[in-house]
């Protein structure tokens, strides 16, 4: 941290299911008549809210007075600057750690869960009442933290983007995609071309998620890498067999150098990380796609 400017937090969150419900219906009244008609109660929808609302309260009160702050919904990270002194506190399910972790290099990731035990808790580690107390400790390089290795995917025109779970390469709309696959790893290069419904490629991170139920269905599915490791894991999609599309090269492990290769071989091709499907890089016919383990980390702080 800076020893002339002071520390700014920027507290990260999304809309709850009551904000989405009233700006679609208007109404509580229109949202719970929506609800009651698909066998659901208006009431754990505002309580779920109630109890964001509650973290995101404690959260503030939690930042010294003399610190910068900062806020941001989930759906404008694409156009916040975030700075190299900033501490950033997610408040709300895991998923919003990786929704923040590919805007960020190296700024320390505080996760908060406003609802212990409805969240498995893998990213989201601390109660919004614990932040108070490790904020000067975060801000003094003192807290506890882990470097998670990221998914890096570049194109061929200089353009790239990271994720920390997965990256997704596929159609837009997820539909069959055409694409010449190329693997090097371990010093081995491999070529198929394929139509599927997409590749992921996860990190140690993404394979508690997305990853680990695609891996659920294939036996003999590569050992999925640990969130520290600097290694990632693959899976083709739906690959179809044809007289010039193989099913043979759909799963694998990439470690240190080794990357895989996407040339697209049909349009509406793109590539997105962690569900944000709209901060994407399109590929064109013809563009290759480069992706292995990014040079950035997350640095999550951890009890």
């Amino acid at each position: 941290m800076s020893a002339t400017l002071a520390p700014r937090v920027v507290v990260v969150s999304r809309r709850s299911e009551l904000d989405e419900l009233l700006a679609r219906h208007g109404t509580r009244a229109a949202a719970a008549w929506y609800l009651r008609e698909r066998g659901r109660d208006l009431t754990e929808v505002v309580d779920r809210h109630d109890a964001l609302r509650a973290a995101l309260t404690t959260v503030g009160a939690a930042i010294p007075a003399d610190w910068r702050r900062g806020a941001v919904d989930r759906d404008d990270l694409p156009r916040f600057l975030f700075g190299p002194e900033d501490v950033v506190v997610a408040v709300g399910p895991d998923g919003l750690v990786a929704n923040v972790a590919k805007y960020l290099d190296r700024q320390p990731v505080i996760g908060v869960d406003p609802e212990p035990g409805r969240n498995a808790g893998v990213l989201v580690r601390f109660t919004a009442g614990q932040l108070a107390g490790l904020l000067p400790a975060v801000a003094a390089g003192a807290a506890t933290t882990r470097g998670r290795a990221m998914v890096r995917a570049a194109l061929d025109d200089g353009q790239e983007l990271v994720g920390l779970n997965e990256v997704y390469v596929g159609h837009a709309s997820h539909q069959s995609a055409r694409y010449l696959l190329a693997v090097a790893d371990g010093g081995r290069a491999r070529r198929e071309r394929h139509s599927s419904s997409g590749v992921v490629i996860g990190s140690g991170t993404g394979a508690t998620g997305w990853c680990a139920s695609i891996a659920r269905d294939r036996p003999g599915a590569p050992r999925p890498p640990a969130p520290e490791e600097e290694a990632l894991c693959w899976y083709v999609r739906e690959a179809w067999p044809s007289p010039v599309t193989g099913v043979s090269l759909t799963a694998g492990r990439l470690a240190g150098a080794d990357r895989l290769e996407l040339v697209a071989e049909s349009d509406g091709l793109v590539a997105f990380a962690d569900g944000l499907e709209a901060d994407r890089l399109a590929l064109s016919w013809g563009q290759r796609l480069t992706v292995d383990v990014g040079p950035r980390r997350l640095a999550l702080v951890e009890p």
